[in-house]
């Protein structure tokens, strides 16, 4: 009869920290990807500079723009960009799609704040900009903080302007002011969620007037008139803009021993990123594989570059095409990681959650059966069969992970984009990497925990 020890040791599911489990090689490693992704993040503060970036990247490594009047054969590498906001890069496999495809979907959005389209107002002799939070946010962390101006404005000539303003170290950058405690007794009585308005996310952005000009208006004609002179728009060309305000200082090493990164946009770029750079190390898989990377997952996934449109459907119909399949066919038998974050136990605010089904940091990757709130209401629950194929693939490639939930079962609850891959009949599962004051203007990681995230999609895709 076995004693207890080894009863333990063969029965229980065991909790590895990273730091302790894996090789000193192994960490080296980590710390080196993480290297790169906090580039990545530099460099992609909205989905379009991230889908950008991808590109330029992607070409690097051979691959090119997929045309689907094209015939690929096994180890060509292609990618398609959809209206700009959303990528997908693929590489086909020794047996092209009759098996199905293999799929991971990550999201490049992040919660951030939007310039209304009439944004430019004067009040007090100060020019400000009046904007609509975008995603799920705590309104109050936005305040008192550098922003930087990302986007693009679309001129009345049909041209283009792509404005990235308040990243390098001369840039002007801008801010949402607060009210100093000695004036806040009535603002501090309040609740969280009221003490500042979504109306009051008001962006500073200049208290000059022009001279010339002794009238009312004059601090906006002043700030309009230098707009104007570095970037040739009008003010009715904000009107077809997408302006993005997002927080102005870079990704940074966390902690006296580097193991975390903290940064804006998280999530979804650190899932995105491990998808991604795993898609460009395959050279010729047996199955096709492909990375998405979507926009609109923050608010609902809904428009013509989120997943809930058919653009991964049609991607995947042409390629289906190509080795004389239809579609749905190939859809059928596909499989899906939705890269996902999820929420890491935090001790500080514990009561939240439920540690035995929670995720921690520098444990891995994490799988997610299912998000959603309540009674697992808006969500895709993976099937038993689906979670086994995904967990022995992960032990048998040496891959550092585990399960976790958002929380405690009626604490809240948030979605993925699973449940419209699961929709075209996908079998998916979700996995991501555990994250710390998720949703805020700066989150906190593991270079161990995106690592094997980075190391599971390669796995998944093999």
């Amino acid at each position: 009869m076995l004693k207890g020890k080894e009863l333990a040791e063969k029965l229980l599911l065991k909790k590895k920290n990273g730091g302790r489990v894996l090789s000193e090689e192994e960490i080296q490693n980590a710390g080196e990807f993480g290297e790169g992704y906090k580039k990545f993040l530099d460099e992609g503060k909205t989905e379009r500079e991230v889908a950008y970036y991808a590109i330029k990247y992607a070409k690097s490594k051979g691959f090119e723009q997929f045309d689907k009047d094209k015939k690929y054969k096994p180890g060509d590498k292609i990618y398609y960009l959809n209206k700009e906001r959303s990528l997908i890069v693929a590489v086909i496999g020794k047996n092209g799609s009759k098996n199905g495809v293999r799929l991971a979907v990550a999201h490049i959005d992040s919660p951030r704040v939007d310039l209304k389209p009439r944004p430019l107002y004067e009040d007090s002799e100060m020019a400000l900009f009046k904007t609509h939070y975008y995603g799920g946010i705590k309104k109050y962390q936005w305040t008192a903080m550098p922003l930087s101006l990302h986007g693009r404005v679309v001129k009345s000539d049909g041209s283009h302007i792509d404005i990235r303003l308040g990243e390098d170290k001369d840039d002007p950058c801008f801010c949402i002011t607060d009210l100093l405690p000695h004036l806040a007794r009535e603002q501090m009585g309040k609740t969280m969620s009221k003490a500042i308005l979504g109306e009051n996310l008001n962006v500073l952005a200049g208290s000059l007037p022009l001279r010339e000009y002794d009238e009312s208006n004059s601090v906006k004609l002043n700030i309009m008139r230098l707009i104007n002179e570095k970037y040739g728009i009008t003010e009715e060309d904000f009107i077809s803009a997408e302006l993005e305000l997002v927080p102005a200082y870079k990704a940074q090493d966390i902690g006296f021993d580097r193991s975390l990164i903290g940064a804006y946009g998280h999530d979804d770029r650190s899932c995105a990123y491990a998808c991604f750079i795993a898609a460009m190390g395959m050279q010729q898989p047996e199955d096709t594989i492909i990375t998405v990377l979507a926009d609109k997952e923050e608010i609902g996934s809904d428009g013509n570059t989120g997943m809930q449109s058919s653009f991964l459907k049609y991607f995947i119909a042409d390629i289906a095409a190509q080795d004389g399949l239809k579609g749905r066919d190939v859809l059928r038998k596909s499989k899906c990681l939705s890269a996902d974050v999820n929420a890491a136990f935090d001790p500080t605010y514990s009561g939240e959650y439920e540690a035995a089904n929670s995720c921690y940091v520098n444990r891995g990757a994490v799988i997610t059966k299912y998000t959603g709130s309540g009674g697992k209401s808006d969500t895709s629950d993976a099937s038993a069969e689906f979670m086994g194929e995904v967990r022995n693939t992960l032990n048998k490639e040496n891959v550092l992970w585990q399960t976790g939930q958002l929380g405690k079962v009626d604490a809240g609850g948030g979605g993925t984009i699973a449940k419209y891959v699961a929709n075209l009949c996908v079998d998916v599962v979700d996995m991501g990497i555990p994250v710390l004051s998720m949703h805020s203007p700066f989150e906190v990681i593991s270079k161990i925990d995106i690592y094997m995230l980075y190391k599971a999609v390669l796995a998944f895709f093999k």
